[in-house]
């Protein structure tokens, strides 16, 4: 369950409960307002029991349907208290505790481990991102922001300058991006896709804190695991980008894309070093009616000399 599912659950329980009360609360009082209705044709059934001016009412029955009403009241009021405290702490610590850095008391490291497949250290400066992923495979650091679908992402965050933020509203993250100091918080995407301005600074950080964001990708598990095997994560996000790839891609066609590149490298290499050969060449031909130049000039001088 990601971070926006959670909220979604917390707003529909409130929307379809307030709906439901609201209901029974307006039927109830159109009932009464309707039964005891001020028509001298109708009689009250109650008249006897109903309170003087002056005093306070209790209810029917020496007050049961009052207590009984408040009792109910309280039991709903207290359980979505206690339902939305725990579903607000998932939010904040996140499946095995991985939003905390994994150090949840309640969580074993088996199962922090089982959840912590990827983390990634965002460090804020102005005004951009630089992003050190971290997995299974090792390191890799990136200034782009790509992560696979359907997977639990720790992230820490820190700044290397000024105040700024790492926020992704897509997904309802937002962690304070302080020097000195590192939040932790994490996310999941549900859905592969290009997010425009996905990761956005929504601290006033400088005068270029309005362009302070970046799309962020979202790729199959598959095609991330080989852009982290290639530590090519930045070449994917550009290769997306450009329409060379999908998001939806296979590892085969990235693990192409990555050979035709280096193809077209060492073309690029072999090209530049038949252009150097043939500066070479002509340097040679061009030094060479030189020494002849001087040969005659030589030989010249040396008929002058004679006479």
């Amino acid at each position: 369950m990601t971070r926006g599912d959670v909220f979604e659950l917390i707003f529909q329980v409130f929307m379809g409960l307030g709906t439901l009360v609201g209901i029974v609360v307006v039927l109830y009082i159109m009932y009464n307002a309707y039964i005891y209705r001020d028509d001298e044709t109708t009689v009250d059934p109650k008249a006897d029991s109903r309170p003087e001016v002056g005093e306070l009412p209790v209810g029917g029955t020496g007050g049961k349907k009052l207590f009984m009403s408040f009792i109910l009241s309280a039991i709903i009021v207290i359980s979505l208290i206690v339902w939305t405290y725990g579903m607000l702490l998932y939010v904040e610590d996140g499946p095995g505790g991985i939003g905390q850095g994994g150090d949840i008391q309640v969580q074993n490291e088996e199962e922090v481990d089982e959840y912590l497949d990827l983390e990634v250290t965002a460090w804020a400066f102005g005004f951009d991102y630089a992003y050190s992923y971290q997995n299974n495979t090792g390191v890799e650091t990136s200034m782009k922001l790509v992560i696979p679908a359907d997977t639990p992402v720790a992230a820490n965050v820190s700044s290397r300058d000024v105040w700024h933020t790492f926020g992704i509203s897509e997904f309802r993250v937002k962690a304070d991006a302080i020097p000195g100091e590192h939040a932790t918080t994490w996310f999941e995407a549900d859905e592969t896709g290009v997010y425009d301005t996905g990761v956005q600074c929504y601290e006033l950080c400088g005068y270029r804190h309005s362009s302070m964001n970046h799309d962020l990708i979202v790729v199959n598990e598959e095609l991330f695991a080989a852009a982290m095997d290639a530590e090519a994560s930045g070449t994917l996000f550009d290769a997306i980008q450009s329409g060379e790839l999908s998001v939806d891609s296979t590892p085969e066609e990235f693990e192409s894309h990555i050979a035709s590149q280096e193809s077209d490298s060492s073309e690029s290499d072999s090209g530049n070093s038949s252009d150097d050969g043939s500066g070479d060449s002509n340097d040679q031909g061009t030094d060479s009616p030189d020494e002849g130049t001087s040969n005659d000039n030589e030989q010249t001088n040396e008929s002058g000399g004679e006479n």
